[in-house]
Formats: structure tokens, sequence, C-alpha cells
């Protein structure tokens, strides 16, 4: 299959046979985050990974998208297992959501990413079953034999898992790169990945985030040497921003606290709760006295502080936004350093640029990845990508973790080096695979949609809700009252026009208030059965097409028409 095939609108699949496997990405196509596939055989169903996507502008008041479970909602007796590569929200994230359906599945991932999704489902009040696995571990989960392999990535003890069975083998990477100097000393294990390539890979499954970079991720180490010339010519307080869990680069902060004298102060609670987990399960070493509570920092000179806050994408809660904006108990000032250590994902740059912005009007000097290297990327360019395809030989490749420009990049990759066009799949979220004979083809397609967490309601707010809060914020509201006699059509009381966002001044109404008032008149005495809600129709209607021609806007107008 194609990559230009595989958009296609594709058929419901057929029923499974009985040694072929079925794989379906329920997230992570076409977009960075929500990465969940499920993998079926024999009647059973293994999931790897299971993580949220966090909401763009155009999707006010969600708090997380997550995966569509309505394809395995009435077979989750069926789950053999979770597997998880590693603890970033993108891929843990939804894991209490699922469970909430069905407590007693199965988590299987290493032991940070089990100590953080454990702490995110006792929020939850959840209490999971997990399996602790590492590098070089083999489990069997129902028809699944499953061997974990140490992968690189921006977070400690992220793992691929190679998942084999009597259909075919299968390689999902998980989020990976090939840093040969990273900082834990835990490279991608290439041995086993060449060891996997003999025995044959009949599907691979690569991350494909970074694929359209051309050469190799920069080494995390790098990034130590640009941190001391910042924390060198810093005069004032020190704010670093970064993912909750980037271990290494809250690593990389400690050193060069330590090494100029600065105490540390966490600020974030994601951020406190997941640096207390590495500590104490020996991924972060903190130097001798140098954390401080946040509640002491105002004790200390200005040039002896470093916040190491959350917020590095721009989220309107997270703690740098809140600082942007003045209302957090961290007062950014003039003279302040802020370093944003972390890469933009796709969708967030005006949030992000809005919050740098904030900050250089607080007089903050602030330090980004463009215009210093602050920060590296956890995933596999091009090059790495090119030495993984040379090295496992795979017979068929599927991209996964990117947008879709990042698939096709990927795949673009897999044909240099000798994979057959055809045996390539570019797919989209509900895209249904199946691997039999060596082979993977497209069967179908099932129905995934998108699950908005909108404070405490789960799936409850839909794509038409969006769409009335983007009127609401961006064209504004119209609300008409009206009470008329219900005999003789004349007006008792109204209209009485209220708007917000519509018009800087309510007078503009006068103008189109006669007309609604003959509009309803009209209507009542030509039809004498008519109903409410017909009325409201004709005052939506005229209101509409005025404001539209005289104001050109398209607001949210609530008529509501009262008969007496």
């Amino acid at each position: 299959m194609t990559e230009e095939l595989a958009f296609e609108r594709l058929v419901t699949p057929p029923s499974l046979p009985k040694g072929t496997m079925r794989i379906v990405a329920l997230g992570g196509l076409g977009e960075v985050g929500r990465n969940m596939a499920v993998f079926e055989l024999n009647g059973k169903l293994l999931i790897v990974d299971c993580g949220v996507l966090f909401p763009e502008e155009t999707q006010p008041g969600v708090d997380l998208i997550l995966p569509d479970f309505s394809y395995i909602e009435d077979r989750l007796d069926d789950v053999v297992a979770v597997i998880l590569t590693h603890g970033h929200e993108d891929h843990i994230g939804a894991v209490p959501y699922l469970l909430r359906l069905k407590p007693d599945i199965a988590l299987v991932g290493s032991k940070l990413t089990l100590a953080l999704v454990e702490a995110k489902l006792a929020e939850h009040r959840i209490k999971p079953y997990t399996l602790t696995v590492r590098e070089g571990d083999i489990e069997t989960f129902g028809p699944f034999e499953c061997e974990f392999i140490a992968v690189n990535h921006s977070i400690p003890d992220a793992l691929a898992v190679f998942i084999r069975t009597e259909a075919g083998n299968v390689l999902d990477t998980g989020d990976f790169k090939m840093d040969q100097l990273p900082l834990d000393g835990r490279i991608t294990d290439l041995r086993a990945f060449s060891r996997l390539g003999e025995e044959g890979i009949d599907l691979y499954m690569p991350d494909s985030t970074n694929a359209e970079v051309p050469g190799f991720t920069t080494t995390e180490r790098e990034i130590g040497p640009v941190l001391d010339r910042v924390f060198t010519n810093a005069k004032k307080r020190i704010i670093v921003a970064s993912f909750s869990s980037h271990v290494h680069r809250v690593q990389q902060v400690l050193d060069a606290a330590a090494k100029h004298g600065r105490k540390v102060a966490f600020v974030g609670r994601s951020m406190v709760r997941n640096m207390g987990i590495a500590e104490k399960l020996g991924y972060l070493h903190v130097p001798e006295g140098i954390l401080v509570d946040l509640k002491e920092v105002d004790k200390l000179p200005d040039d002896q502080v470093v916040l190491m806050s959350t917020g590095s994408q721009g989220e309107p809660m997270a703690a740098l936004s809140r600082m942007a904006n003045g209302d957090h108990k961290v007062q950014v000032g003039d003279g302040d350093t802020v370093i944003l250590a972390s890469s933009l994902i796709p969708g967030n740059e005006n949030a992000v640029f809005r919050v740098i912005n904030g900050l250089l009007r607080l007089g903050a000097d602030v330090v980004h990845k463009g215009n210093a290297n602050v920060h590296v990327s956890g995933h596999a360019s091009a090059g790495e990508l090119l030495y993984t395809y040379n090295i496992l030989k795979p017979k068929n490749v599927m991209p996964v973790h990117g947008e879709t420009r990042h698939q096709i990049a990927n795949a673009k990759l897999a044909e240099k080096t000798g994979v057959p066009k055809e045996n390539i799949i570019v797919a989209e979220n509900g895209t249904v695979i199946d691997l039999a004979d060596h082979k993977a083809k497209v069967v179908g397609s099932v129905e995934v949609g998108f699950v908005y967490v909108d404070g405490t309601s789960v799936g409850e707010v839909t794509d038409a809700d969006l769409k009335n809060r983007r009127i609401l914020g961006e064209e504004g509201f119209i609300s008409i009252v009206t009470v008329i006699n219900k005999t003789t059509g004349k007006i008792v009381a109204g209209p009485d026009i209220h708007a917000r966002g519509v018009a800087e001044d309510d007078k503009v109404f006068n103008e189109i208030k006669p007309k609604i008032a003959a509009a309803l008149t009209e209507a009542v005495t030509q039809n004498r059965d008519h109903t409410t809600y017909q009325l409201q129709q004709v005052v939506r209607r005229v209101i509409g097409q005025w404001v539209g021609r005289k104001l050109r806007r398209r607001p949210m107008i609530m008529p509501v028409v009262v008969e007496v």
C-alpha cells in the first residue's frame, strides 16, 4: 500500500482470520501526541502506549484529548497487557481514563515509567496491576511474546518493544534517538537491533517526529556548556522552563546551579512530583544542599536563585505562563533570565511566543532554542533513521508518531534504503493493517474520533460545542427577548437586544428592532398554528442577515420569544 492510497476512504475491515495479526492505531498518526496502538491476534489484544494530545487554540476550554477507546471498549476483557514505552504524557497520559473502564488491566513498563504512571493513577484513586521490565527481558502476554530493548530518549528508561507472534514479528521503537554520549550512559542498543534484524522484522513501526531533519540529533552533552555560559552571564534570578519529566535537562540545570553557587527550587506540581520520583529511584542526582522550597526563595539574593519550572509549551495554567501574565507568586522582573529548554511542539507556537512576549515586557532576558542551543530533540533525525533501516532490513514499514509530513518523510527514507514502496504504509488513525505471511496490508478502517477532557467531563464535549465556543470567542453573542400577544401578534415587550463582543455600542441595534417586531407580527397573523420555535427562527433569520450585512459578523444568536 503506497502512501498515496493509504489516505483513501476505506471500507469496514473483514473478520480477522486465525493466525493473522491486526494492528490499529487509535492515536499518534498524523499528530504529535495521544500515541496508542492495538495489536490483535487470536482473540487477544495487546496495547502499546496510551497517551494524550494537548489542545490547540481552536479547541477552547479543552484540557486534554484522549485516544478513542470505542474500538476496544466492549473488548477490555480481551486485553492481555498495556505496554508503556516511556513516561512522557503523550504515551502514558490517557492510562487513567482507560483504567477507569477496567482497573485491572496489567501495565507493563520500566521502573521509572511505571513510577510516573502510578503517581498519576493515585490522583485518580486507581491502584494498578503492574509488571516492571528492563532491557533484555522477554515476557509473554497471551499469543504475544515481547522482548524489550533499550533506546535513548529525552527521558530515562525508554524501551522499544519487539513483538514475536505466529503471524510475524513487529518492532515498535516508541520514541528514540541514537545519542552516543547520553548523560546516563544508556545508549540505543544497536546490537540488539542487529540481532532482531537477523531474526527478521515483518513490520517496523519507527518514530517519525524528526524524519524531516537531516543528519543526526545533537547530543545532550552539548547543552551543558551553553547553560554554563547563560548562568555565567545572568546577574539576577534564573528561571528554566522544561517538560516536567525531562530528567536529563533538570540534571544539567542542577549541575550548573551547583557550579555557580545557586540554589534550585522546583515550580509546578508535576515538576515537584516527577523530580521527587526520579531522585528517589536514582535517576536524578541532586547535589548536597542545593534544593530549597519555593517558599524560601524570597529570603535568598537574586543571584543565588534558580527556579526550575513547568510551562515550556505555553500551557495557559502552567507556572511560566502565569508568571508571564503576572498572576503567579513568582514575579518576573527586570534583569531576570528565563530559559525555555524545550523544542516547540507543533501547534503550540502561538502560545509559546505569547509567553516569550509577556516575559520580555516584564524586562526579562529570554533564552530559547531560536537564539541559543538550550535544547536538543529526543527524536532520531533522518541520518539515525537510515541507520536503523540498514541494520534492521524490515520487510514492511509503517511510520508512526508524527504529523503526516513526518510520516511521509520517514517513508521516503525507508524507500531509499531498499524497502519496496508497496511495502510502506503511511496510515491515519483508525487504519486497519493485517500482518500474515510476512506481508502487511491495509484491509479497511474503523471510526476514530477525538475524545475531549474538559474539567471533570470526558467525551461529553463535541466538535459542535467547540465550534460554538469559537463563535463566542471570535464573533460574539446576541440575545433577543420579545414578548408578543399570541392572538393579535402585537409586541407586548421588546425586542430587547443584549450583545457581547459584537458592537461597541448596543444602540446600533435600534435600527433592526422595528424589523424584528414587524417580522414577528406578520408570522403570527399569517400562521395561527405557529410554534414558539418557528417564531424564534424568524428572529434569528432577520437579525442574522442584518448583522452579517451591517456589521460583517456571524455571532451566536439566542432568540427568546414569549407568547402571552
